[in-house]
């Protein structure tokens, strides 16, 4: 409904997902949207068949990262009401899960509009999104509301992020100003150089580790600077898709199947089948 009347306001264009990837944490469907719009003047003149081909094929894709997929099924009132991001929320649910906290959800998200009024209302946007959610889960987790303070939260309270559209909580900012004074000026102007010595430095690495830079190098060190770590891994595999594949673990036998197997190797080199059999009877 937000795209179609963004749409009739004249929106020059909107974001929309393949079906198959479409909806709880991704945008609108593509096809849905394209047949809402067909015979209108605002048709895409797109082919729903081709679109069909290519949802099948991502519908395939995503079976491969099914252990990653979140907790939403369909539409939640929860992530009205917290203004929560798609992505946002997965970042969320992810650190909940390596805390064994998954069922502490809830909390968070009646958490996070506090922690946002507290930070002047910020947007929830990358990567001011993930600072929020992740002091939700601190304040959650913590049993008290920042008994731990994360460096970004401190970072905004500072001013590092420039100026918030309403003030901040005041005794939270100076709590962690502690007596120092608050960035005022265009945060950026306060930074040194950097990116001379990142260039040497991803040069010296991809030397070490016999990585071919691209022709532009300049695009493989701002890779870098964006993601470090997972920055030089892909480096390092770019022409090696495999790398990137999802681990998968093989599901552990019941401790009845091991038994059952023993028995059958028993069975086949000979001597088992009276015992098999007996027991097979008793089970019945």
């Amino acid at each position: 409904m937000a795209l179609l009347k963004a749409i009739e306001a004249g929106v020059d264009g909107v974001d929309t997902a393949i079906s198959s990837m479409s909806a709880t944490y991704g945008h609108p469907a593509t096809e849905a949207l394209v047949a809402t719009l067909a015979g209108t003047p605002y048709d895409t003149g797109l082919n729903i068949h081709r679109l069909e081909s290519i949802a099948a094929y991502f519908r395939e894709v995503r079976k491969k990262y099914h252990a990653f997929e979140g907790q939403l099924k369909g539409t939640d009132s929860r992530i009205l009401v917290a203004q929560v991001p798609g992505g946002m929320l997965t970042n969320l649910e992810g650190q909940l899960k390596q805390q064994s906290a998954a069922h502490r959800l809830d909390e968070v998200l009646a958490e996070i509009p506090r922690v946002r009024e507290d930070l002047g209302f910020i947007p929830l946007v990358t990567p001011t999104s993930q600072i929020v959610g992740t002091q939700a889960v601190l304040n959650v987790l913590g049993g008290e509301r920042y008994k731990t303070i994360a460096k970004e939260t401190a970072g905004i309270l500072k001013g590092e992020y420039g100026h918030t559209p309403a003030p901040v909580n005041a005794a939270l900012q100076a709590r962690v100003l502690d007596g120092a004074d608050a960035v005022t000026c265009r945060p950026a102007d306060l930074l040194k150089p950097e990116l001379a010595a990142l260039e040497a430095d991803v040069k010296r690495q991809a030397q070490e580790k016999g990585i071919t830079l691209a022709e532009n190098a300049i695009d493989d060190v701002l890779t870098v600077a964006l993601f470090p770590q997972p920055g030089l891994k892909f480096l390092e595999n770019r022409h090696n898709p495999a790398a990137f594949e999802p681990y998968r673990r093989r599901k552990p036998r019941s401790q009845w199947q091991k038994q059952k197997n023993l028995r059958l190797r028993r069975l086949h080199r000979g001597g088992g089948r009276q015992s098999l059999c007996g027991q097979s009877q008793r089970r019945r």
